[in-house]
């Protein structure tokens, strides 16, 4: 379906919701009185803002906007385009396709055709043109033309470089490859990066015309190189011989490591390898050695949930379960459990897959499985050990359920992780694993369940009013929470607002900065352990847990937003199921 033709400026803000007629009558009366254009106007009007002004634009034009804070850049394309012209014209080239030559830049004005013109003669391509805010453009040019130059000159002097070796084996470019001047820049231009901007994952992935190169910042990717083909064999091969893997095997999936320092920060870098259809993928996890374990209410747990974890801790047995999906920071809080009961007084064992944290006081074990060494094996093990703590990474499998179980009610304090929705669907899926009721009832003592979401930036945190529609949720779901909270703040004389993202050069101009987590923390009682007994869906366990007085994850993220720690929008991206 074509996409509508519009005639004016203020038809398209109509449309889009960002004025009413009357505003729009207002800008044409105005239009006709002054004869300013309406850009002009709706200005000096001050009722949008820059960015919603140009995405109006580009509705008009009929041309694409780019958000330069959200797209990779290809140094490849930035090298067509010296500074000075982009200076000049406020030009941004981001793209190219080397196959069609069309290099894809971004403009102020993107009518501008003598630019256009003279930039497909600079750069021997066809120019397709979009639309960005000038802010973004002048941005974007004073970083990566200076800041990030280095890259680009890399790049090119990589590529001349792959000329030059056409021809020759792949063994005789492999043993230059780890020495070679341009790639081994570029990678470690990519990993200073990752460093810099508390990048969690590196992943590098190649597509049909370029690589792409995204990072996992407070636990969302962002795309920041794009990479041309022609460079990826070598950058791949780098990381290779650095982490020590098998530079012609390209079959099959490999991992490795090796260390990395840049300003100070020493970091441990885990490498996956695997093939896709364009070539190799390569995923790298950061690990900070100098991180520092943090504390639970460093973490978000407060109130009643960190009392009924602290109680459980104390007991000298019993299994405590962190339960979460892939990357919801169940490991972390183990850590900060672990770090509170990891006295001289105490033995504490783990087995764990892999190590994330190097832990004083604590024996740490890693998996092995190619020499035998599994989460069962290593708990049999540990029970040799005289130990009083032990943690299993994960409990994957019934014998390690089962081996856990024995563990807690011979005397030992476990603590293991689980991947379910929420804390009410652990016992069931415990139980789905073969455990006895009565077993499970007798050594698990308490559950936390866990997200993580992304924090507001303290920098450049805003402000917004709260509608009708989120006022009546907020009080669905937080029931007399949300009447004591609104209560207070109306004894200080303040109104009920929540934080609004801004963005700034602090937090990449994303408006998050650092993490927190959420969570529901269910302690084994009696009302519970009976419905565990007759075996009760994970739904009446939750009821039983909640007028128990047990918070839910989405509760505590709705405090967390009017505290103004953390959005809503954060909360219904992780908490929403």
């Amino acid at each position: 379906m074509d996409k509508k033709i519009y005639k004016n400026l203020r038809e398209v803000l109509l449309d889009q919701g960002k004025i009413d007629a009357a505003k729009a009558e207002e800008i044409n009366l105005r239009q006709v009185k002054t004869g300013e254009s309406e850009e002009e106007i709706v200005r000096a009007m001050r009722i949008i803002d820059e960015e919603s002004l140009v995405k109006a634009k580009a509705e008009l034009l009929r041309v694409e906007y780019i958000n330069l804070d959200s797209i990779g850049f290809s140094p490849e394309a930035l090298a067509l385009v010296p500074e000075s012209v982009a200076q000049k014209y406020k030009v941004v080239p981001y793209s190219m396709d080397p196959r069609n030559k069309i290099l894809s830049v971004t403009m102020a004005n993107p009518l501008d055709i003598e630019t256009i013109e003279f930039l497909e003669k600079k750069a021997g391509m066809k120019v397709r043109a979009a639309i960005s805010t000038e802010k973004q453009i002048n941005e974007f040019i004073s970083e990566k033309y200076v800041r990030e130059k280095g890259i680009t000159s890399e790049v090119s002097k990589a590529l001349d470089e792959r000329k030059k070796d056409e021809g020759k084996t792949l063994a005789d470019t492999a043993k230059k490859v780890s020495a070679e001047a341009p790639v081994a820049k570029i990678v470690t231009t990519i990993l200073e990066f990752a460093v810099k901007s508390r990048a969690s994952d590196i992943h590098m992935e190649p597509q049909e015309d370029n690589v792409r190169i995204r990072y996992r910042i407070d636990g969302i990717l962002q795309e920041k190189y794009m990479l041309p083909r022609n460079v990826h064999e070598a950058v791949v091969s780098r990381i290779k011989i650095l982490s020590s893997l098998k530079i012609d095997e390209k079959r099959v999936p490999q991992d490795g490591r090796f260390f990395f320092s840049s300003d100070g920060n020493d970091v441990d870098l885990r490498v996956s390898t695997l093939p896709t259809t364009y070539g190799e993928k390569v995923v790298m996890r950061l690990l900070k050695k100098s991180q520092k374990v943090p504390s639970l209410p460093d973490l978000g747990l407060r109130g009643l949930a960190l009392k009924n974890l602290m109680e459980a801790i104390e007991r000298p047995h019993g299994i405590i379960i962190v339960c979460g999906p892939t990357g919801s920071g169940k490991t972390t809080t183990l850590y900060s459990v672990l770090d509170k009961v990891a006295t001289s007084k105490v033995n504490v064992v783990t087995i764990e897959d892999p190590v994330e944290y190097q832990m004083k006081g604590v024996n740490q074990v890693q998996v092995n499985t190619q020499a035998g060494l599994t989460f069962a094996s290593a708990l049999r093990s540990f029970l040799r050990q005289d130990p009083n703590v032990i943690m299993v990474g994960e409990v994957r499998d019934t014998e390690t359920a089962e081996l856990a179980i024995n563990a807690s009610l011979t005397g030992h304090l476990v603590f293991s992780t689980l991947h379910t929705n929420d804390a009410a669907g652990v016992p069931p899926r415990m139980l789905d694993m073969g455990v006895e009721p009565f077993l499970l009832v007798s050594s698990l003592t308490c559950v936390v369940g866990q997200r993580v979401l992304r924090k507001v930036c303290k920098e450049c945190i805003g402000e917004t009013e709260m509608t009708p529609d989120i006022e009546s949720e907020m009080k669905a779901t937080l029931g007399p929470i949300y009447n004591m909270i609104t209560e207070k703040w109306a004894k200080d004389g303040k109104t009920v607002k929540m934080p609004k993202v801004v963005g700034c050069e602090k937090c990449n101009n994303t408006g998050y900065f650092g993490r927190i987590a959420i969570y529901e923390v269910m302690p084994m009682t009696e009302k519970i352990a009976k419905l565990v007994v007759e075996k009760a869906a994970a739904s009446e366990i939750q009821k039983q847990a909640m007028s128990d007085g047990m918070l839910t994850m989405k509760q505590d993220g709705y405090v967390k937003v009017l505290e103004g720690v953390t959005t809503l929008e954060e909360v219904l991206r992780v908490a929403q199921y």
